[in-house]
């Protein structure tokens, strides 16, 4: 059984939450509002795709019986292309919170090339 809208975006809070666990008390505080509008854009987005997947992105359309219909650009087309604009920035404010790795220096290995290695 498919689980609700709420259920997808308290399961996408959760996910992204983890993220920015290790961020201080003051941070998280910043970032909540944040997470919580990227999970409602996220689901919200990911529905809106299932149906442009499903109905397309343009429809015939006309402003009465007389005229020829024409193909025109679908209402939840434009939302899905301004919302997705706006999750995009969304995301970019993150990931400036997300913790950088930290640079090695260059005689430092993390250990992968000499797995590698031993391996052959």
């Amino acid at each position: 059984m498919a689980q609700t809208k709420n259920a997808r975006i308290k399961k996408e809070q959760k996910r992204l939450s983890k993220i920015f666990v290790s961020r201080s008390e003051k941070e998280r505080a910043a970032i909540e509002a944040l997470i919580k509008r990227a999970a409602y854009m996220r689901v919200t987005l990911e529905d809106m795709e299932a149906d442009l997947d499903a109905n397309g992105f343009v429809e015939m359309f006309t402003q009465s019986d007389k005229l020829e219909p024409y193909e025109r650009e679908r209402p939840v087309a434009r939302l899905y292309n301004t919302m997705n604009k706006n999750f995009q920035g969304i995301m970019k404010q993150l990931t400036e919170f997300v913790e950088k790795e930290p640079v090695r220096d260059a005689g430092e290995t993390d250990g992968f090339d000499e797995f590698v290695n031993a391996r052959e």
